[in-house]
């Protein structure tokens, strides 16, 4: 299953266990969702915005977002924790892209993504923040 795909299955499941009543967020869980989402929204940008940047710029963009979930992760338990870490899970192929040329060098195993990769990955990011936002709603 690919990365977009994966968050898509995540995040339709958080939304059912929502609207079932499976998973009631606590105030703490909208909290820390609320700041997550902000926090994804700072770090990936529009499409439009994104799409004109250099591939660096839009991998550090991504791993701050990644960065983000990781430190919202640290601070809760339960369903919100087993949603973010999920959603880090899937979107761990951006932890081995790189931007930069590795010169005929060693690249640890690094890959130059494309840029339907870096979209995908952007794309992917957007579901997760409004699936947050979502959570974040009383």
């Amino acid at each position: 299953m690919d990365m977009r795909t994966t968050i898509e299955t995540l995040t339709a499941e958080a939304d059912q266990q929502i609207r079932d009543q499976a998973w009631i967020p606590t105030p703490i869980d909208q909290a820390i969702a609320a700041k997550a989402a902000a926090d994804l929204d700072a770090a990936i940008g529009s499409r439009d915005a994104q799409a004109a940047l250099p591939a660096i710029e839009r991998l550090e963009h991504l791993r701050a977002a990644l960065a983000a979930l990781a430190i919202s992760l640290a601070h809760v338990h339960g369903r919100l924790a087993w949603f973010l870490g999920a959603t880090a899970t899937a979107l761990t192929p951006v932890l081995q892209w790189r931007a930069l040329n590795p010169d005929g060098g060693p690249a640890f195993g690094t890959i130059q993504p494309t840029p339907q990769q870096y979209t995908d990955a952007e794309e992917s990011i957007r579901r997760i923040q409004a699936a947050l936002t979502h959570v974040a709603a009383p």
